[in-house]
């Protein structure tokens, strides 16, 4: 069984390899034939990207990439820890999963607040070491209070990833003029995590087969997060929330509290955020449950007693993301971010129908599992993109983590349900559920932003 999975993450390997010819070979052809002004600007552009490089964009994406790393090595193996090394009982497995969602739901509503009035490098240090301790203590003990500890401090940690990062790059690259090239920087980003990801996923797997042990990976990733802190307490700059400029303050406030963006209360009665909001809250909440439920998914569709290879799977997952992002410039060049976010949607929707409707054939499951993955490998620099562009500074980071408040609230009322249910196929059940609310979230975004703005964004 692990070689038909070895032979798919090769096939797909060699797909990302072709893709990456592809790329290199028009980018050649292109610079050999820019001689227009447009061309001398579109480089002198892409020059002042890669300036960056020699200032904080480097050891950003040195961070950046370790943080990644640090979630991507334990991600495989943290359902079949509790289930093989832990030896948990079924029932409790789903309860740790919503005790970590159930935090990140709560530290959202002040994790943000707390950022941008305190700094977003002080934020991403204390990510560091929540993370890592997190880490330490899901493998340190089988007591259940210090597992939940675990998961507490990993839902806290969670929601610090996926909100002071962005919040830091987006504050930086506008503070430097550079708002222009954040669908650039966010598509070269999600390249980034791809590889790191497969490299962590292949990584993490002969690691436990080196050890014996599914807790070495939470070992390694507090020492790479470890390694995270110092490279930020070394290289980074305090970042804090853009004030408003001096000149017409007032009025530029007035205005900001009226177009809705400069409160949380005004976050929720702007129909643009109210969409993002619910864009976000359905298809990462989609993502996290496909996190929990892939594994028993395709353990149920393999044959008894099969052991599936965690690592190799995992990595030809983001493999598939890989593959997706490097096309995602092609496609951005062709097709306005919103479009591309509503057709997110609606292919993600048809993905977990299909996962649903056919539970016998582990094959045909990977697969479909592999294109809601290329999905994952789009979504999140078309999502950075837009969130940057129409959420506004000052309340970045607020504003950030409220939108994780419904998300997190969203994965743990279905964990709950989940929880009650009988039988070893209850993912079905919750592919079908994310699959009409994922078509809901499409009806939504099309009519609060595509129908209303058209190719504005």
């Amino acid at each position: 069984m692990s070689s038909i999975y070895t032979l798919n993450l090769t096939a797909l390997l060699a797909l990302n390899g072709a893709l990456f010819y592809s790329r290199q070979q028009s980018q050649d052809r292109l610079s050999s034939t820019s001689v227009s002004k447009d061309s001398t600007k579109a480089n002198e552009d892409v020059c002042r990207v890669r300036s960056l490089l020699h200032s904080p964009l480097t050891p950003f994406l040195s961070v950046y990439t370790l943080a990644m790393a640090s979630d991507w090595l334990q991600g495989p193996f943290l359902y079949p820890l509790y289930k093989d090394e832990h030896s948990l009982p079924p029932s409790t497995i789903p309860v740790l999963f919503t005790t970590g969602f159930l935090s990140g739901a709560i530290s959202g509503s002040f994790i943000g607040s707390l950022t941008d009035t305190h700094g977003r490098k002080t934020a991403c240090l204390a990510f560091c070491l929540i993370y890592s301790l997190s880490c330490l203590l899901t493998t340190s003990s089988s007591s259940l209070p210090v597992l939940f500890l675990g998961r507490i401090l990993g839902g806290l940690g969670t929601s610090l990833l996926f909100t002071v990062f962005e919040s830091f790059l987006i504050s930086d690259f506008k503070s430097r003029g550079l708002e222009g090239r954040l669908g650039e920087t966010f598509g070269v980003m999600s390249t980034v995590n791809s590889l790191v990801a497969i490299a962590s996923g292949v990584g993490s797997e002969w690691l436990v087969g080196a050890t014996q042990t599914k807790r070495s990976p939470f070992w390694l990733a507090a020492g790479v997060l470890g390694l995270a802190g110092g490279v930020i307490s070394y290289s980074w700059k305090e970042n804090y929330a853009l004030p408003p400029k001096t000149d017409d303050s007032k009025k530029k406030k007035d205005a900001a509290e009226k177009t809705g963006r400069s409160s949380l209360s005004g976050v929720l009665s702007d129909p643009t955020i109210l969409a993002l909001g619910l864009s976000t809250t359905i298809f990462e909440g989609s993502m996290y449950l496909f996190v929990f439920f892939w594994a028993p998914a395709l353990q149920s569709c393999s044959p008894a007693g099969t052991s599936l290879p965690y690592g190799v799977i995992f990595a030809a997952f983001m493999a598939s993301t890989l593959a997706s992002s490097l096309v995602f410039g092609k496609i951005t060049e062709r097709l306005p971010f919103s479009y591309l976010l509503l057709s997110l949607l609606g292919v993600s929707s048809f993905c977990f129908f299909l996962a649903s409707s056919n539970t016998s054939s582990s094959q045909f499951t990977f697969w479909v599992f592999c294109l809601f993955e290329a999905c994952v490998g789009m979504y999140f620099p078309t999502m950075g993109y837009l969130k940057g562009k129409l959420i506004d500074d000052n309340v970045r980071s607020q504003v950030y983590g409220f939108l994780r408040i419904p998300l997190n609230v969203f994965v743990v009322v279905a964990l709950l349900i989940t929880g009650r249910m009988e039988g070893g196929k209850a993912f079905v059940g919750v592919f079908r559920v994310c699959a009409g609310l994922l078509l809901l979230a499409a009806g939504g975004f099309w009519g609060l932003v595509v129908r209303r703005r058209g190719v504005d964004v």
